[in-house]
């Protein structure tokens, strides 16, 4: 894996690995359909949460198209899991990476997301190399698009009825910054 800087300390939250603790801590919210409902699946079982953190511990390289590193958020004041952000190389070759995240809405409003969110792009463009970041979400999902725009990303596209959910077409939103953009929002 690339050599990334594990964990990072907001003001108010710690970004690290998953564990083989955090089982129960995911479940909590993966297993909730308010959150898979933006996930465009259905919300996992505790048995499909155990292998999907089967592969989330100790990270992944961070080399090829496809890769990935999925974060565990926690509160710098306490060790349970409240969400994460998952940073995924979409194009080795021309630096692409997508970032996502998925919060327990039992912690929502805090502004937790969004601190998380910019500490995982930093991670993304500072130590990673990234040339453009993006995110793809559910155009139902506004506190996703309150994020993406106070992470400075810019709407690049909107992809109407582009996804089947079960019985629901859903649409998406594309946000995307550079690199540059993002050092020319930081001076």
């Amino acid at each position: 894996m690339s050599t990334v800087s594990l964990p990072v300390t907001t003001e108010r939250l710690v970004v690290r690995l998953f564990t083989q603790d955090d089982l129960d801590d995911l479940y909590a919210y993966q297993s909730l359909p308010d959150v898979a409902r933006y996930l465009y699946r259905p919300p996992l079982t505790r048995e499909q949460c155990a292998e999907s953190l089967a592969r989330r511990v100790g990270g992944t390289p961070w080399a090829e198209d496809g890769d990935s590193l999925a974060l565990a958020v926690c509160r710098a004041d306490d060790a349970g899991v409240l969400g994460e952000v998952v940073l995924k190389l979409a194009s080795a070759r021309a630096r692409q990476a997508e970032i996502g995240w998925v919060f327990n809405p039992a912690h929502g409003g805090r502004g937790y997301a969004i601190e998380a969110a910019r500490a995982a792009a930093a991670l993304a463009f500072d130590e990673l190399g990234a040339h453009r970041l993006f995110a793809r979400l559910d155009v139902l999902n506004t506190g996703s698009v309150r994020v993406c725009e106070r992470l400075g990303m810019r709407r690049e596209a909107h992809l109407v009825e582009n996804d089947l959910d079960g019985e629901r077409w859903g649409s998406e939103y594309v946000y995307a910054m550079l690199a540059r953009e993002r050092q020319a929002d930081r001076a």
